[in-house]
């Protein structure tokens, strides 16, 4: 589990295929600290489990589900990556509860400055504009964000300098895929009255 709130943007070492998966190996600092093989790590939104790990980097097994589910296909050596730690009990919850399981791909249809901030237009998967809600929450590469405006599967957000400055966002333009997760409340909601047909 995870808050959405990016630690770091780390650079992609490589990313290569494997006899049993792909391996991806990222160079990092803050998300290091601490890490033990095994442990989580979100990666663009994704949730990753370290296989090996040195002082300069982690290493991840990837299987070909999560590329065809991520954006990852497009990842390449120097590729900048959004990273952050598995949710620690003890400390603070910014953002909203995300759990590094992506629901596919988005594109950017619109990414420009308005004034000081930066507006940011995503076209969903189709038939997910039902988890969206003005005002709740989206992970967008795994970066915790609040939905400005929808219309149907797609959605807009606003973006302050900050988050520009500490993301991979500041590196992606129109046409780009983004890694997405609908907040997992409304999922859950809908699972649980399914079965009573529409009320």
């Amino acid at each position: 589990m995870f808050t959405g709130i990016v630690e770091e943007t780390g650079k992609v070492a490589s990313f290569v295929p494997g006899p049993q998966a792909w391996r991806l190996r990222v160079h990092a600092k803050e998300a290091l600290k601490d890490v033990a093989l095994g442990d989580s790590i979100s990666v663009n939104g994704c949730c990753l489990t370290v296989a090996r790990f040195d002082e300069t980097g982690f290493e991840f097994d990837v299987l070909e589900e999560t590329r065809r589910l991520t954006n990852f296909a497009t990842l390449a050596p120097l590729s900048a990556v959004n990273l952050e730690r598995s949710l620690r009990f003890d400390g603070k919850v910014g953002g909203h509860f995300v759990s590094g399981h992506v629901d596919g791909p988005g594109l950017i249809d619109i990414f420009e400055q308005r004034g000081h901030d930066y507006f940011l237009q995503v076209r969903g998967p189709e038939s997910y504009g039902r988890y969206l809600v003005q005002k709740g929450s989206i992970a967008i590469d795994g970066i915790s964000l609040t939905v400005a405006e929808v219309s149907g599967d797609t959605f807009a957000v606003w973006l302050i300098p900050h988050t520009l400055a500490v993301t991979s966002l500041r590196d992606k333009k129109v046409g780009d895929s983004v890694n997405l997760e609908f907040d997992l409340l409304g999922k859950y909601v809908e699972k649980l009255v399914a079965p009573y047909g529409k009320l």
